[in-house]
């Protein structure tokens, strides 16, 4: 099944691995929200956790037919993610994403933290205040 990506970290357009891994293998790149998850900072890169209320903000990210498999398995390496895998940082899993411009809800691709990593950071994590990993520690942001 072919999905788009939501991304809310490194992969978003202007960020490093944006540059890296998407850069000329995408169809459309559009503001988006996922709805209950909470973002947490980590080192160097954030990760959405699964909990109820919050708003994580980032881009929905359509890839080229013939770029989506290798897309794939680049971004699952990326994310150490290996199906299964108690080990996995992150889990990728298929969520209602909602578009920015209407609240139209698309189901999507998103790398949430993998459970172990999720109860750490529930427990002495530090939240990402307004969910947007852009905007972390800037007073301006609102």
């Amino acid at each position: 099944m072919t999905l788009p990506f939501f991304v809310y970290g490194t992969l978003r357009p202007g960020e490093v691995n944006h540059d890296l891994f998407l850069r000329g293998r995408t169809l459309a790149e559009e503001p988006g929200r996922l709805p209950g998850a909470v973002l947490y900072d980590g080192p160097g890169y954030p990760y959405a956790v699964e909990e109820p209320g919050g708003v994580v903000s980032g881009e929905l990210i359509t890839a080229r037919e013939e770029e989506y498999t290798a897309l794939l398995a680049e971004l699952d390496r990326l994310e150490d993610y290996a199906p299964g895998d108690p080990r996995n940082l992150y889990e990728r899993v298929e969520r209602e994403v909602l578009r920015t411009a209407d609240g139209t809800a698309v189901r999507a691709w998103v790398y949430v933290a993998a459970p172990a990593v999720a109860a750490r950071l529930r427990g002495r994590g530090k939240p990402i205040e307004g969910g947007d990993w852009r905007g972390r520690g800037r007073a301006d942001t609102p």
